[in-house]
């Protein structure tokens, strides 16, 4: 008996520190939130933003409900420079194409399970070692982003050149797409959404990966996959990220090729990306 009653005793201890120190997170986490809110979106911040293709496209509303995104993400997620010093305009630009993919997608959070931003000043040259047949081979390559559950790497000298130029591509849009992709557990090329979305989604996103795919096998005959790109048939979660960036930085030409995957990324981020 003696037992019995220790073991619930050590089971309502353990129990009540869990409630206390979620309760204590909870009220930091909202005072946080508070002197967050009360922090000035300065005109030099907006003078950044004006710089972008997509800010001055924005509603009043909408840049509203970013410049609050933008502070909160800017003050609870750590910047951390490698031989660079990072700058407000490395984190207010950052802070506003991770904000600009969630702006009209209902989520609780602000990116909450990413921690920390890491920014490099250029490319980032990677070793990799692979094997063939017991025949090991080392190779470079380059890298100008990289995400996982808690971090994502930026090359500035990269991203720089992409967040105030319209071009197919866009190393913050591509990697925080892989975030956003995260956010229900997996990165598989199928974000969080409501259920009676993913049939149709799942329909279309595959029959467009799956002709990609053998395309870039044959290399050859691509019509109108050339713009897409090699790089999205490397798996399900890079061609959402790469479609991702199509359908931000080239709308017009997405739409004409792609009608059905336009459709998708429309419904999903409810951003009409010829309007932004």
């Amino acid at each position: 008996m003696n037992y019995y009653y220790s073991l619930l005793i050590i089971i309502l201890s353990i129990g009540g520190i869990v409630v206390f120190f979620y309760i204590a997170y909870s009220l930091y986490k909202n005072e946080k939130m508070k002197k967050i809110s009360k922090l000035p979106f300065t005109q030099e911040y907006i003078n950044i933003l004006d710089r972008t293709p997509f800010y001055n496209k924005l509603s009043s509303d909408e840049k509203q409900k970013m410049h609050k995104s933008i502070l909160i993400f800017m003050h609870t997620k750590d910047f951390i420079g490698i031989r660079v010093d990072v700058t407000d305009e490395m984190r207010v630009i950052i802070a506003f194409y991770a904000c600009l993919l969630l702006l009209h997608i209902q989520t609780d959070s602000c990116y909450d399970n990413l921690k920390t931003i890491i920014i490099y000043d250029h490319t980032i040259l990677a070793k990799q070692l692979s094997s063939n047949g017991g025949i090991y081979t080392k190779s470079n390559f380059l890298i100008e982003g990289q995400s996982s559950n808690d971090t994502v790497i930026i090359s500035w000298d990269d991203a720089k050149k992409d967040a105030y130029h319209l071009q197919n591509d866009n190393v913050l849009i591509h990697e925080f797409a892989h975030e956003i992709d995260f956010m229900d557990g997996e990165i598989d090329g199928r974000p969080p959404m409501p259920y009676s979305k993913y049939h149709e989604w799942a329909t279309v996103l595959s029959k467009e990966f799956n002709a990609l795919q053998k395309i870039s096998l044959k290399n050859r005959d691509w019509g109108k996959y050339r713009f897409i790109g090699s790089y999205a048939a490397t798996n399900e979660a890079e061609f959402f990220a790469v479609i991702t960036e199509r359908y931000f930085e080239n709308p017009n030409s997405f739409k004409h090729k792609f009608p059905d995957l336009y459709n998708e990324l429309k419904s999903f981020y409810d951003i009409d990306a010829n309007d932004t």
